[in-house]
């Protein structure tokens, strides 16, 4: 008997797709919805990498189902988001309280209007845009043009900061409510997650180092005549973050 010829035909090429945020988020999406299909490229990476099942109803029609292995990622990034969360909640407290011990009254989580040059290479004006801002704090002063406000933005993974500091113009929006202050935190072997140099020189960087807060580089000065009125108002709207002073009334005789 002749042997039978080799199969010559090339093996199937088997890539493991690289899944990031984006996946997770479709993940999320797929989970919490109808699972309709979409057939982008996002879908065929989740379905090759078995995180998604095709499902043909009797009718005719396809759904995805979010597998086993799809949940255990889902489960996995909520618990990864929930602790980087943590952390970052973390260092906007201590921020927050950091210029609280220096004479400054500070809020966190406000939505405060800036504005920032139009779109590069045209003669448009000025347009206004949210800012957020970790922390925004001003001097406790009566004089309005001595408030020296001042943002800080934290961070305490490396790829937010880096994908932040692409975005030039969150940070003019930053300049342009007064004083920008990058806090950088520590990764997971200590490590601090980025370089005072990595920072743009319009913006001061604080790092922590061994449990405190240090200022590795200072913010240049900028000369302000005062708050805008609508920032103004979104501050007296909002709750400023308790001083350590609370307590002193109770002392007063």
């Amino acid at each position: 008997m002749s042997a039978e010829p080799a199969d010559s035909s090339p093996a199937p090429i088997r890539v493991q797709p690289s899944l990031g945020k984006a996946h997770a988020r479709r993940l999320r999406e797929i989970y919490r919805s109808a699972g309709w299909p979409c057939q982008d490229p996002l879908e065929i990476e989740l379905l090759a990498a078995g995180l998604l099942d095709r499902v043909h109803a009797p009718s005719g029609h396809e759904s995805l189902r979010v597998t086993d292995a799809g949940v255990q990622l889902l489960a996995t990034t909520l618990a990864v988001n929930r602790a980087a969360f943590s952390a970052h909640e973390a260092l906007v407290e201590r921020v927050a309280q950091e210029m609280g011990r220096g004479g400054r009254i500070a809020w966190r989580g406000l939505a405060l209007r800036a504005q920032v040059p139009g779109e590069e290479g045209t003669e448009k004006p000025l347009r206004w845009c949210i800012a957020k801002p970790d922390v925004f704090s001003i001097r406790n002063t009566s004089v309005a043009t001595y408030v020296d406000p001042i943002v800080h933005e934290v961070k305490v993974r490396r790829a937010d900061l880096l994908g932040d500091l692409r975005q030039s113009a969150k940070r003019t929006a930053y300049l342009d409510l007064g004083e920008c202050w990058y806090v950088l935190g520590c990764d997971a072997k200590g490590r601090c997650i980025g370089a005072p140099d990595e920072v743009p020189p319009e913006c001061g960087v604080m790092v922590v180092e061994q449990g405190r807060l240090v200022v590795a580089r200072a913010a240049p000065r900028r000369s302000r005549e005062g708050l805008p009125f609508g920032v103004w108002m979104a501050l007296a709207k909002a709750t400023p973050v308790a001083g350590l002073d609370d307590g002193a009334q109770a002392l007063l005789a």
